[in-house]
C-alpha cells in the first residue's frame, strides 16, 4: 500500500523547470529551469528559494559534489559553471560547447556531458580542460547513467539507441537497439542488476546487466514520453515523471506499478513533469513540471 500526502509546491521560476539535484543535507535541494535561474531551496524554509546564480540561457543538467559543497551547471550553448554553494560564488566556468547539455555526470575527476549535436564530452574538472569529445550519432545525447560500480557508462540517444561505454578509456561496449523513439532517461538500479530507460515513446524497458543487457521487461508505462526515473533512498521502489502530467510510482522487484500521482487525484502538475529527485528526509519525492513549480511529495508505503 502506497500513501500519497503532497506537502508543499514551491514556486518562482519564470520557465518550465528541468533540473533539480540533491544537496548536502536531505531537506535541501538545488532546482534550474528556462528562465536560466539556479535556486537552492530548504524544505525547513518552504518557498523561500535562494537564487544562487542567473544565466543567460536554459538550464536542463545539474551536479552537486557534496564533498566540496561544489555545484556544477550546464548551462545550454555555452558551458559549465562551477559554484561554491555555501559561499553563494561562482569559482569557475568552462565555455565548452556550442549545443544545449541534456545531462552531465561526476565520475572521479571527470566531467561526462550529453549534448545536443550528439556528443558526449569529458571534462578534466580539476585542469578545466576538454579531455574527450566522442560523437556516435548525429542524433543529440539526451541522458548519462553511471553504472554503480563506475566501470561503465550508458548514453541514451535521439536515434533510439543505448550505447554503454567503457568508464576508463571511453571506448564502446555495446550498442543496444532499444527503442522507437528518442531516449530521455536512463537510471541503473542501486545493485547494478538492471538498467532502466524510457523516452518519447512511453515504454519502460529494463535490461539485465549482467546477461549483456538482454532485455527483461517492456512495459508501456505511461500515455506520452516518460522524461525521467528515480530510485527512492531504499532501492526498493523507482517513480516515473511524464508529459501526460503524472508521476508513477513502481516496485522495483517486480516492476508492479503502485501508485498513480496526478492532478484529478492528487493535486499535481498541470502540464509535463520533467524531473524527479527522491530526497532521504521524511523520503520526500520531488517534482519539477513545466507548470514552473516545483512539488513536495511525501511517499510512504506500509
Amino acid at each position: 500500500m502506497v500513501k500519497v500526502e503532497k506537502k508543499f509546491t514551491f514556486s518562482g521560476h519564470r520557465d518550465c523547470v528541468y533540473a533539480l539535484e540533491k544537496g548536502k543535507e536531505g531537506h535541501k535541494f538545488f532546482s534550474g529551469s528556462g528562465d536560466g535561474m539556479v535556486v537552492a531551496w530548504n524544505l525547513n524554509q518552504p518557498d523561500q528559494g535562494d537564487l544562487l546564480a542567473k544565466v543567460p540561457h536554459s538550464i536542463y543538467a545539474l551536479k552537486y559534489i557534496p564533498e566540496e559543497d561544489l555545484l556544477i551547471v550546464g548551462q545550454n550553448f555555452e558551458g559549465l559553471h562551477f559554484i561554491r554553494v555555501g559561499e553563494k560564488k561562482e569559482i569557475a566556468s568552462l565555455k565548452c560547447t556550442q549545443a544545449s547539455i541534456f545531462d552531465l555526470q561526476v565520475l572521479g575527476d571527470q566531467i561526462i556531458m550529453a549534448e545536443s549535436d550528439g556528443h558526449i564530452t569529458l571534462v578534466d574538472r580539476k585542469q578545466l580542460i576538454v579531455k574527450n569529445r566522442i560523437k556516435l550519432s548525429e542524433k543529440s545525447a539526451r541522458t548519462i547513467a553511471l553504472s554503480p560500480d563506475g566501470k561503465q557508462f550508458a548514453v541514451g540517444y535521439s536515434d533510439h539507441k543505448i550505447r554503454i561505454f567503457n568508464s576508463e578509456d571511453q571506448s564502446l561496449v555495446k550498442t543496444i537497439a532499444s527503442h522507437t523513439n528518442s531516449i530521455f532517461t536512463l537510471q541503473y538500479s542501486p545493485s547494478g542488476t538492471h538498467l532502466l530507460s524510457a523516452g518519447r515513446d512511453a515504454h519502460l524497458k529494463v535490461w539485465e546487466v549482467e546477461k549483456d543487457y538482454q532485455l527483461k521487461e517492456d512495459i508501456i508505462a505511461h500515455m506520452y514520453a516518460i522524461n525521467h526515473i528515480c530510485f527512492d533512498p531504499s532501492g526498493k521502489y523507482f517513480a516515473t515523471a511524464s508529459m501526460d502530467k503524472s508521476i508513477k510510482i513502481w516496485r522495483y522487484q517486480d516492476f508492479r506499478l503502485l501508485k498513480v500521482v496526478d492532478k484529478s487525484r492528487h493535486a499535481g502538475h498541470a502540464t509535463s513533469v520533467n524531473k524527479l529527485a527522491w530526497l532521504p528526509e521524511k523520503n520526500f519525492l520531488i517534482s519539477g513540471s513545466d507548470d514552473r513549480n516545483i512539488s513536495i511529495w511525501n511517499i510512504t508505503f506500509e
